[in-house]
């Protein structure tokens, strides 16, 4: 079986046009939640970490 660059091409330009992309609304939308819940991510691990530090901190006595 010969692998043709020009079949593949047009293989690959054919599932391109299938593809449904977002509108710049479903995009700045998505983009404005994924940094929300980074933000929040990073509080509860940064609130996590204190904690935890503080155990630790109590149960070996540490100054």
């Amino acid at each position: 079986m010969a692998f043709s660059p020009f079949k593949f091409l047009q293989e690959v330009r054919s599932e391109t046009a299938k593809v449904t992309w977002p509108t710049r609304r479903e995009t700045t939308i998505t983009t404005i939640m994924v940094f929300v819940m980074v933000a929040l991510a990073s509080i509860f691990f940064f609130m996590s970490d204190l904690v935890i530090r503080f155990v630790v901190t109590f149960l070996l006595g540490v100054h």
